[in-house]
């Protein structure tokens, strides 16, 4: 089997958004106090357009893969980088194709840009080889190691406290005995901001009640002194983990609030390869890993990753849901949970993966399963969907 052509798609949304309210979420630009809110605070984190990556082989299997990041220079980076090396080549090869596309762009490509690029190959990759054995791909990286999968919702954006406990209940009615929460303020706000923090957390706990895991999110608008002092505040609303309090940069600072041992610590979404996880779990940074499949190197480094993070202790849940993280949680006893975005209408952006791919599967009493019995990632397009979009070839 020979790989005969690579496509590339961004497909960018021109329907009707919901802008978020002011202090939607906090995130790394609230330090410079810029004097906006809203939307326009997180105009650097939401994101309208999606990467479609289309490998075609002489067998008739096309496999398909997807990125979210910075999707105009990620396809740039596939057409002009990636695909003249991959033209001809053995899908089957996927070790030695990862290899030879990280090493060719070692001095520009291996974070960020680049890596969201591999990601995004990569996935297409296995998608064929899965279709190629005719099996799912969790059962290429080792099996079912679940009956199903438990999801936790993951939205709950900092919003007036009755309007958040309504969304709370409407997940615990779901069924969801997992849910997550983002905090709204940050070290320019104040002790007053903090306190507004507690209060989302109170409204979210005493609604869901204590049978209910609660998880939250900074997601990096935090200095290592504004979390160390919020986290003596909200130790006791039993959080299953704090997510990214600090940059991702800040590898020290992730280190001094895991050994605070108050709240356990998660990270890991903006972290990059085997190599930046090696050196996380050598510091002793994290409680929980969450890198994302189409940002970490794909398929091929997450398994690495998931069996590094396994000897050490150190639980997997990735972040996102989709069906690229999803297999791979199925496959490893060491990732108990799966994030999973509810739909809705046009928001941040990580709702789009419903508008333009079938096939995710929707939870049942707040878990997901894999079927058995279909190939590959189980991912189509909705080629006539994309209609909603400004497609880029």
């Amino acid at each position: 089997m020979k790989i005969t052509d690579i496509r590339t798609r961004v497909v960018e949304w021109r329907g009707a958004t919901v802008p978020p309210q002011p202090h939607f979420c906090t995130n790394p630009t609230d330090l410079l106090q810029l004097g906006v809110a809203g939307a326009d605070a997180m105009a650097g984190f939401r994101f309208h357009g999606w990467l479609i990556v289309e490998i075609f082989t002489d067998a008739g299997h096309v496999g398909i893969g997807n990125a979210a990041l910075a999707p105009r220079v990620s396809k740039q980076t596939i057409d002009v980088y990636l695909k003249p090396m991959l033209i001809g080549a053995d899908p089957w090869d996927v070790e030695f194709l990862w290899q030879h596309m990280y090493r060719r762009t070692l001095a520009f490509g291996r974070k960020g840009i680049g890596m969201t690029a591999i990601s995004a190959v990569d996935i297409a990759l296995w998608d064929i080889l899965g279709k190629a054995a005719g099996q799912p791909v969790f059962r290429l990286l080792g099996g079912r190691t679940k009956p199903r999968i438990p999801v936790y919702a993951s939205r709950l954006y900092s919003q007036p406290l009755d309007e958040l406990a309504a969304e709370t209940q409407k997940y615990t009615k779901q069924g969801f005995k997992a849910m997550k929460l983002r905090f709204g303020w940050g070290p320019t706000d104040g002790a007053e901001g903090m306190q507004r923090n507690v209060e989302l957390l109170r409204t979210v706990r005493e609604t869901a009640g204590d049978g209910v895991d609660i998880m939250a999110d900074a997601y990096m608008g935090w200095t290592l002194d504004y979390a160390r002092r919020m986290v003596p505040l909200i130790e006791r609303f039993n959080l299953r983990w704090l997510e990214e309090p600090v940059i991702p940069d800040d590898l020290h600072g992730y280190a001094a609030l895991k050994a605070m041992n108050l709240i356990p610590i998660a990270g890991g979404e903006h972290a990059f390869t085997v190599y930046e996880f090696r050196d996380l779990l050598d510091a002793k940074a994290l409680d929980y890993i969450q890198f994302d499949t189409n940002r970490v190197g794909g398929i091929t480094q997450a398994r690495k990753i998931a069996a590094l993070a396994e000897a050490h202790a150190v639980p997997v849940v990735p972040h996102a849901g989709q069906m690229h993280n999803f297999h791979v949680v199925m496959a490893s006893l060491n990732s108990p949970i799966a994030e999973y975005f509810p739909p809705v209408d046009v928001e941040v952006g990580n709702e789009l993966f419903y508008y333009i791919f079938d096939g995710e599967p929707a939870p049942v009493d707040g878990s997901i399963d894999l079927r058995d019995d279909v190939p590959g990632l189980g991912l189509t397009i909705k080629e006539d969907a994309l209609k909603k979009f400004t497609i880029v070839e």
